[in-house]
């Protein structure tokens, strides 16, 4: 039997991930683009559109509420891609990408990988399938929903990193992060620079210093220098030349 805290839980979280009557940015690319152009391993962010994503939002100063990892590509058995992502109500679970068909996100894809590495990374993050999420994070979220205090930015990443620390439980972010760093691949570690010659201050080389799971959030995979954003329209032959302009004052003569 769950203890208070754990059905309290579960009832807040509810009511967090219930979607807003109003609506937020509208899809910049069609649902059939984004399909087109995910590939294993691409990191799909996401512009939620709930209580719990306008807390994330505030915390994080982004857009983006949300992130899937893609587990497996359209093809002629499932011609909707697959994505691994943690609910705040159903825990780790997979689902068809037709659930975020409309919402505005982005794909971030991982650079110099070899597909045996990336079958690592979605191994990884498989095997979290059925991990519960933290609902000690939907606790620590809900003050930054009654009104958004005047946290400093060096508090707000901490904010999100807050919860139970129990391995069988997870976030979105962290979930992905976890999965990449399996495979030591970078998303925003800590750039150490040291003297490769003692003395000489002009020759120097970085070093990176990887920064725990439980620090990152959505954005993250957006500003990484390590991973190309993927633009549907443009995969899927975009000419410019062929766009249908409405006629009025602002249309291009």
């Amino acid at each position: 039997m769950p203890g208070i805290r754990e059905r309290i839980g579960r009832r807040l979280a509810l009511y967090l991930s219930a979607p807003l009557v109003r609506a937020r940015n509208p899809s910049t690319a069609t649902p059939e683009a984004v399909a087109a152009a995910l590939r294993v391993g691409d990191v799909l962010l996401v512009d939620g559109n709930s209580r719990f994503s306008a807390a994330i939002r505030y915390l994080t100063q982004s857009t983006w509420s949300h992130a899937a990892l893609c587990v497996h590509e359209r093809d002629a058995a499932n011609p909707t891609p697959q994505l691994l992502e943690a609910d705040v109500t159903r825990g780790v679970q997979v689902i068809a990408l037709d659930k975020y068909a409309g919402f505005h996100t982005r794909i971030c894809r991982p650079v110099g990988l070899t597909a045996s590495e990336i079958e690592a990374v979605v191994a990884h993050a498989r095997a979290r399938i059925g991990d519960r999420y933290d609902l000690k994070n939907v606790f620590d979220l809900m003050r930054y929903l009654v009104r958004n205090p005047p946290l400093p930015d060096r508090y707000k990443r901490r904010a999100l990193a807050l919860g139970s620390g129990d391995p069988t439980r997870a976030i979105c972010s962290s979930l992905i992060a976890q999965a990449y760093q399996s495979v030591h691949y970078p998303i925003l570690p800590q750039v150490v620079l040291d003297d490769e010659q003692p003395g000489n201050r002009y020759k120097r080389h970085e070093l990176l210093q990887i920064r725990h799971y439980s620090l990152f959030a959505p954005r993250d995979f957006d500003v990484s220098p390590y991973f190309r954003i993927v633009k549907p329209t443009i995969e899927s032959g975009f000419d410019p030349h062929k766009v249908a302009w409405a006629m009025g004052e602002d249309a291009p003569v």
